[in-house]
């Protein structure tokens, strides 16, 4: 050993102890219904057979996220019913499928998202507000918060705590993942959605993939620009959508190039397409410096 280097026995002893104490590490979850829970579920089973200790925050009314023997679940009430809930999946199927032109389409898909973002950001701003669960959270010392950033609550949650966030996503709504982590996203390269167009186009193509992109603009801003005020409010600072999903640490993707096509990525967009099969073989990724593993398939 180096001079200077050298270490007693006992010292040694002590450090290797410590090393499986940081194997591990306490998670909060803040997920989002539906089936975004579903494919989150699987992955908490897997970082609970590896040691981690997690924590899900959730409302007492949902879809599918519902207490269970092996999770720690912290319930919070919200103001509205199991049926208005109900409602929500079966309205957005029923405009996504109906037939007709593409104004009447979002025109409709403008409507249905401004009713369910009023009661998910109800869902919102009750966690917040709740000041017993606040502070049990700020009170836990978690090491990480899993969320994902589809509705931004977690994101407030996890700049409120100052904890490292780990988003959990297929993709975003109006590109927000590209706008917040400054990735290429070319009109003439990455089609957007109802186009049905690939990624090569002629130049007409082209152009129509810029004219879908405008409607985004004022779809997102019905969604996401109340998540801005209540976030600006909470924090007590002034801050965009984009400003809290910038924060992440890693945007765990479920994509495949198998079937999308293919797109710039950030360095710290991780594909995980897989981790949703019934039979997958996984390896280890450490999560940046919060001693939290995470487990990507190969």
């Amino acid at each position: 050993m180096a001079p200077g280097l050298s270490a007693s026995p006992p010292v040694v002893v002590l450090l290797l102890s410590l090393l499986g104490l940081a194997a591990a590490g306490k998670l909060l979850v803040v997920p989002v219904d539906g089936s975004h829970w579903l494919s989150m579920l699987e992955l908490l089973d897997v970082l609970q057979q590896k040691g981690h200790e997690v924590v899900v925050v959730a409302p007492e009314v949902t879809l599918h996220i519902k207490p269970a023997k092996n999770l720690l679940m912290k319930l919070y009430p919200v103001p509205f019913t199991q049926e208005e809930m109900d409602a929500v999946p079966q309205g957005l199927v029923q405009d996504v499928f109906e037939q007709g032109t593409f104004l009447e389409r979002v025109t409709r898909l403008y409507q249905r998202a401004k009713k369910n973002s009023a009661l998910f950001l109800a869902t919102c701003t009750h966690l917040i507000h709740n000041k017993e669960l606040m502070r049990y959270l700020e009170e836990s010392k978690f090491d990480a918060i899993l969320t994902d950033p589809f509705l931004p609550c977690g994101q407030i949650v996890a700049e409120h705590l100052s904890l490292p966030s780990m988003f959990f996503l297929q993709q975003m709504p109006c590109g927000l993942e590209y706008q917040a982590t400054q990735c290429p996203n070319p009109p003439s390269y990455v089609p957007r959605a109802f186009t049905d167009l690939t990624d090569h186009m002629t130049f007409l193509q082209r152009v129509k993939n810029m004219i879908y992109e405008i409607p985004n603009f004022f779809l997102c801003d019905i969604v996401y620009q109340p998540y801005a005020e209540l976030a600006s409010e909470f924090l007590k600072r002034e801050v965009t959508v984009p400003d809290l999903l910038r924060q992440a640490s890693i945007w765990l993707m479920k994509l495949d190039f198998v079937l999308h096509f293919p797109k710039p990525l950030m360095p710290n967009m991780v594909l995980i397409s897989g981790v949703n099969c019934a039979h997958k073989k996984l390896n280890q990724a450490v999560i940046g410096s919060s001693n939290i593993v995470i487990w990507k398939d190969t």
